[in-house]
């Protein structure tokens, strides 16, 4: 039985870069050695680097003006480095859900915080719109992409301050204007790469502006002045990167994976909407393409536990929603195949001959 992975991350990878990435843990480029074993300081390993950061920078066109860096601690530790390397005295939030939360906490920490706008009030189920940004702040976060609520921001706002944008489940989904944002960053383990190394980019002018020491490991000037390695970087999860970055430019870049990201979000919310047994939970025209929410629909909530058994029978993996919404959740992140969503409709479908009162 062909296996359908849904997962939210870590998540599907392309297979491609699964094998080469294999590969190298065996022997590197013919070298004698695994890529586990190599002197993060050898030729070889900064080829890799060097690769990964051209690449990153082609696909999503980073202007010479922004520098980009691998680090470790997952997006979590960026919740506080953030704040910790721009914020002197007021930042703006917008709370769209758990990890904004999680970001907004971290950043009380440094000093005054605001939130600006939330979703709160409606179970986190769209994206606030028509808040006013004060001209004063630091910078402004939003968190681009919600996995656990299925919200996305499908345009790249407008911001009168730094605008700093998690972008840890939707990068290489869409198109954005890198020149917008004063600083990306994310977790790799969805649409780049596997858990353990983390992206940030970064314009190099917001940096050096607060009054407070840095600690050596959280001052992003250290880490673009050694290329990501200030310290042992994670290298195998940036050569996975690496990897998954060549796939991507190879089947067409962003635009592609864009129109892949559509068509898979377009099949799926069709079926939700169309069958009697199922409804999206996130407001229309702020559905995420990545992570596709949806509940038993009224009257059939008894139904849910049978549904997951139903659907792991026939190979869906991952489908269980977030364990604070419940529902079901399809994270349908750049590798997963039309196929995998197709497998899921033909299985909601049959579900619903047997169900449907």
């Amino acid at each position: 039985m062909k296996v359908h992975n849904f997962n939210a991350g870590p998540s599907i990878l392309p297979r491609e870069a699964i094998e080469n990435s294999a590969k190298a843990v065996l022997e590197l480029d013919g070298i004698g050695l695994s890529l586990l074993e190599i002197s993060h300081r050898t030729k070889d390993f900064e080829k890799v680097n060097d690769e990964a950061n051209a690449l990153l920078r082609e696909l999503l066109n980073i202007p010479d003006t922004h520098k980009i860096i691998f680090l470790g601690g997952g997006a979590s530790t960026q919740f506080f480095t953030i704040p910790y390397n721009l914020l002197e005295k007021k930042a703006g939030y917008v709370n769209t859900g758990v990890w904004a939360k999680k970001a907004i906490k971290e950043a009380k920490n440094f000093g005054e915080t605001q939130v600006l706008a939330s979703s709160e009030d409606r179970n986190f189920s769209y994206i606030p719109k028509g808040y006013q940004i004060p001209s004063d702040l630091d910078y402004l976060h939003i968190t681009t992409n919600n996995t656990i609520y299925g919200t996305e921001y499908h345009t790249d706002i407008d911001s009168p301050v730094n605008l700093v944008a998690d972008m840890s489940s939707d990068i290489l989904s869409r198109p954005v204007d890198v020149s917008k944002y004063a600083l990306i960053y994310g977790g790799a383990q969805k649409n780049m790469g596997p858990a353990g190394v983390t992206f940030v980019i970064v314009r190099e002018d917001i940096l050096g502006k607060v009054s407070r020491p840095l600690p050596s490991m959280v001052d992003y000037r250290n880490h673009i002045a050694n290329d990501s390695m200030f310290n042992t970087p994670p290298v195998f999860p940036i050569y996975v990167v690496r990897e998954v970055l060549k796939w991507v430019k190879a089947q067409g870049g962003v635009p592609e994976m864009n129109r892949r990201a559509h068509e898979r979000a377009g099949l799926l919310y069709g079926e939700i909407d169309r069958n009697p047994l199922f409804k999206g939970t996130a407001a229309t025209e702020d559905r995420s393409l990545m992570n596709i929410c949806f509940v038993m629909n009224d009257g059939y909530e008894e139904l849910a536990p049978e549904f997951l058994d139903f659907a792991k029978s026939r190979g869906m993996v991952g489908i269980k929603g977030h364990r604070l919404v419940g529902g079901f959740r399809a994270s349908c992140y750049n590798a997963l195949p039309k196929e995998s969503v197709e497998a899921l409709v033909a299985c909601m479908r049959e579900f619903e001959a047997e169900h449907t009162k």
